[in-house]
């Protein structure tokens, strides 16, 4: 899917003085983006400076008289901008994200300089804040922890990081969109969200970037994902349908009830998918609910209220191929977990502007949702925690000898929901329904390999255990 949202590797160049969420909002926007399917990578340039620069002494390093401590950190840039362009050229990525101040002209003007020279598109964010209370707690909240303060001393830290910011503010020349940086694609951010700016966006991917900029906020909550209580086609081990809970499921929906009376969370929203099993769930609660029809369960297609053994005996290849790559593998008249990520895209935004929220949903929904909030890539390796809870169990373990010989791989296989598409990861969407005319051999397209953000501090996400 990367190659349809980017026509060229992009670089996104974070503005700003210290302190201003830069680097919580690369994380966040790396960590969206690599969700959505588009490699991307943070640079940090203070990774950079701190491994140049062993031990930091005090502000008078980035003191702009400083002639020395210039030009180290103008050399740092330089060598991270040479390991952006390894990535965007050599490592399939498709975005870089360029986390440093970047609040001179002369660096900027260097940084489109560098960009045109390898045929990169540039949008810039800035990130600007005047409130000092939003400032003094972000100092003491992410700075105190900084390798750069190893004493953890909080009130020295803040000392000498407000004495650093005035040494930036000397040099600061905000991105100007009237005359000199009126060309240029960018986004400003002023005090966390309160108004944005926002100028000559060039495609879809900067339109995608300043939406979910746009819907992300910094406010402490909570985002409780929960699975429904059993069901009836679970006791039967069947997949997907429109089942009710079973007596246990309806336990499990009061249990869930008590809990949540115990945490006493205020203004909690409930969000439900459209099925029985999600409902009933969230009526033995007692509160109002909201049901989202794009929570629905992965659609297993023609394998929908089915057990696997009897998939296993009626579509023998459907079932090898699943077993091949799960995360490809769409089901004939259904979908595939890429399909799904695509299709929860709109509730990763409205989250990211909720508070505190309660979603009752699915397993594969579930498994997409936490992809997104605990930053994990398909496939991946996560913790198991066995629970003393009696309940269905739905893993199976990947085989290893099962597909049939002379067996076509899951990407280039065809059918009718199922399009030809090239040896390598990426994915062209369906063009045409079934029973339309056949589609063309696609080109080869190169891999893309997903890469792994930092953690968020801002949410805690929850699973209900009850």
């Amino acid at each position: 899917w990367a190659s349809y949202m980017t026509n060229s590797p992009t670089l996104i160049v974070m503005i700003g003085l210290p302190a201003r969420g830069k680097t919580y909002v690369s994380k966040k926007l790396t960590r969206y983006l690599n969700w959505i399917g588009v490699p991307t990578k943070v640079f940090n340039l203070g990774v950079y400076r701190r491994e140049a620069v062993k031990s930091y002494k005090s502000y008078d390093f980035f003191r702009h008289d400083n002639k020395e401590a210039m030009q180290i950190r103008k050399q740092c840039a330089l060598v991270a901008l040479e390991d952006v362009k390894a990535y965007l050229t050599e490592e399939n990525g498709q975005i870089a994200v360029f986390d440093a101040t970047n609040t001179t002209r002369e660096r900027r003007d260097m940084i489109l300089d560098f960009a045109k020279q390898n045929s990169f598109k540039v949008f810039f964010v800035e990130s600007v804040c005047d409130d000092p209370d939003v400032i003094a707690a972000n100092i003491l909240e992410v700075k105190v922890s900084s390798p750069d303060y190893p004493e953890r001393n909080r009130e020295n830290v803040m000392e000498d990081f407000l004495k650093r910011i005035e040494c930036y503010k000397v040099t600061y020349r905000p991105l100007d969109p009237d005359n000199y940086d009126k060309d240029l694609s960018f986004i400003k951010v002023m005090n966390v969200g309160q108004r944005f700016l926002v100028n000559r966006v060039q495609d879809y991917i900067q339109s995608k970037i300043v939406y979910y900029l746009m819907n992300i906020h910094v406010q402490p909550r909570t985002i409780y994902l929960c699975r429904h209580g059993e069901s009836e086609f679970n006791l039967l081990g069947k997949i997907g349908g429109d089942s009710g809970l079973s007596v246990r499921g309806k336990q499990f929906a009061q249990a869930l009830r008590k809990f949540l009376e115990e945490q006493e969370i205020q203004d909690l929203k409930v969000w439900t998918s459209q099925l029985k099993r999600t409902i009933q769930t969230a009526e033995s609660l007692g509160v109002t609910y909201e049901q989202w029809k794009i929570l629905n369960e992965i659609d297993a297609g023609v394998c929908e209220e089915m057990t696997y053994a009897e998939i296993e005996k009626r579509y023998p290849e459907e079932f090898a191929l699943r077993d091949q790559e799960k995360y490809l593998y769409r089901y004939p008249g259904g979908e595939s977990y890429q399909d799904l990520v695509q299709r929860l895209e709109p509730v990763i935004m409205e989250l990211e502007r909720q508070g505190n929220v309660l979603v009752i949903c699915h397993q594969a929904v579930m498994r997409c949702l936490l992809a997104y909030f605990l930053d994990k890539g398909a496939g991946c390796k996560v913790e198991t925690i066995t629970l003393n809870v009696e309940a269905v169990n739905t893993h199976r373990d990947k085989p290893t000898n099962n597909f049939p010989k002379n067996q076509t791989p899951v990407r280039m296989r065809r059918n009718s929901f199922t399009p030809l598409s090239s040896s390598n990861t990426i994915r062209r969407p369906r063009n045409y329904s079934v029973g339309s005319r056949p589609l063309k051999p696609l080109s080869p397209l190169h891999a893309l390999d997903m890469q792994e953000g930092a953690n968020q501090p801002k949410t805690q996400v929850s699973i209900p255990v009850v």
